[in-house]
């Protein structure tokens, strides 16, 4: 029963998909931009700071980002309450 459901809905989408035709190309675009988001600027722009290290210094290094980046944003609340 919930198989046959299954199928229906598998082939509902897949008819749908082989008829469109400004669909496909709307999904290849899609999936170029995604593609360049994801891997292409992830090797340009964002190193891994991590490669390398010790799973010791990975726990410090997380641990401080964490700390830095909270109380950094506490002053930055604190400074506009301040400024108002």
């Amino acid at each position: 029963m919930i198989k046959r459901q299954i199928l229906r809905v598998w082939t509902f989408y897949r008819d749908g998909f082989r008829s469109m035709t400004i669909g496909r190309t709307l999904w290849v675009l899609i999936l170029i931009k995604l593609f360049i988001m994801f891997f292409i600027l992830k090797l340009f722009f964002f190193p891994s700071f991590l490669k390398g290290k010790s799973p010791e210094e990975k726990q410090d290094y997380v641990g401080m980002e964490l700390v830095n980046r909270s109380v950094d944003n506490s002053l930055t609340k604190v400074d506009n309450s301040l400024t108002k």
